[in-house]
């Protein structure tokens, strides 16, 4: 046992022998959403679709990070790895939901690993919920039932994330100094391993086609990479290494990222596995044409040349033969960035928090009794 699970069972061993004993009372709020303390994205999830429950429902639903003194509840955990470290110690009056957004056996020795911890982990699972319908294929592969299996996208504030004026894009590009006749890449999510600086690539993220895409259109065209995201040192040294000048602009408030979207001619989404990711929803949203590997919610919101462009994962050609169409085609620009904006209207957080609501929050509380008629 890891010094964290350690932690994490001395803190709700109490809590759960109390529980069968039949000495903690029942909790006034039935639905608690784990999601991470840091700025992140399961943090936004969880609180985006707490808000939403609570507009349908006043005082179903809370926020924690720690969930170690819950009794009796509806417990829903935003990614496998947080049930993982906090599921088996938790008192068994609760119900479980977990998040499953991404991951394969393949990607890596410890992915192979947590995926096998969950999925015999399932038969506790009330439900697993998934954002794309590639994961969702492989949970059913792998012997998920079907009746514990929910598809939900992943919710984006369509009030916060919004095409952007000419006048927003004119600052935008002032601000970071972007040159005159380039055409401006975004690439906003953490690709290096662990917190540090990156120099250590994360593979997965496809921080090594990110350069190679770069590559390929910095030969054609004068082009601008703007970064946001932790961890970036990788790729910050790939794109001094071939000559391209950049901005990483690391954010402390997740609802600031429009402005920074208002920038780009494109966004492009290199990664060789994703759950969504945000990017593919967030560019959409903002009036960005998306350039974006075959993973997670991409074959759900894109048809290619009409909502954005997608390639199979490693394709750094046809990712930079995207990039370059998009900028030369005012046209071809117009029709993805329109059909874009009406693609990811499924995903605004008032119509994910009602699927939340009717999928898996009444049906779980009206089995556990909350909800009695």
């Amino acid at each position: 046992m890891s010094m964290r699970s350690l932690k994490y069972r001395l803190a709700a061993t109490p809590f759960a022998w109390l529980d069968r004993a039949g000495l903690m009372p029942r909790p006034a709020v039935p639905v608690a959403y784990v999601v991470e303390r840091v700025n992140w994205a399961t943090h936004w999830d969880g609180t985006y679709v707490r808000r939403e429950v609570e507009r349908i429902a006043p005082g179903t639903a809370t926020i924690v990070d720690a969930p170690w003194h819950l009794t009796g509840r509806l417990v829903h955990f935003f990614s496998q790895y947080q049930y993982e470290a906090w599921g088996p110690w938790l008192a068994r009056s609760n119900r479980c939901v977990v998040t499953f957004y991404h991951g394969k056996r393949e990607d890596d020795p410890a992915a192979a690993r947590s995926i096998d911890r969950f999925l015999a982990a399932v038969p506790r699972i009330a439900t697993v919920v998934t954002a794309a319908s590639l994961v969702e294929q492989r949970l059913l592969a792998w012997g998920v039932p079907r009746d514990k299996l929910v598809r939900i996208p992943i919710p984006i504030d369509l009030q916060v994330f919004r095409p952007a004026t000419p006048e927003a894009r004119a600052r935008a590009r002032a601000r970071y100094g972007v040159p005159e006749g380039h055409i401006v890449v975004g690439s906003f999510q953490k690709d290096g391993v662990d917190w540090g600086e990156g120099n250590e690539p994360k593979m997965i993220k496809g921080p090594d086609v990110l350069l190679e895409t770069i590559g390929h259109v910095a030969r054609a065209r004068k082009v601008f990479v703007l970064l946001t995201g932790p961890a970036r040192g990788y790729v910050k040294r790939g794109l001094e290494r071939i000559g391209v000048p950049y901005a990483h602009d690391f954010i402390a408030d997740y609802e600031t990222l429009p402005e920074r979207y208002a920038a780009l001619d494109a966004y492009l989404n290199p990664s060789r596995e994703e759950g969504g990711p945000k990017g593919i929803m967030e560019s959409m949203a903002t009036g960005v044409p998306i350039v974006s590997t075959r993973v997670g919610m991409a074959p759900d919101l894109i048809k290619p040349r009409m909502t954005g462009f997608m390639v199979e994962p490693g394709d750094a050609e046809g990712l930079a033969e995207a990039i370059l169409e998009v900028a030369d085609d005012a046209g071809l620009r117009a029709r993805v960035v329109s059909g874009g904006y009406e693609a990811v209207r499924v995903c605004d957080a008032p119509v994910v928090g009602r699927m939340h609501y009717d999928l898996v929050v009444r049906p779980q509380l009206e089995a556990m009794g909350w909800l009695a008629d």
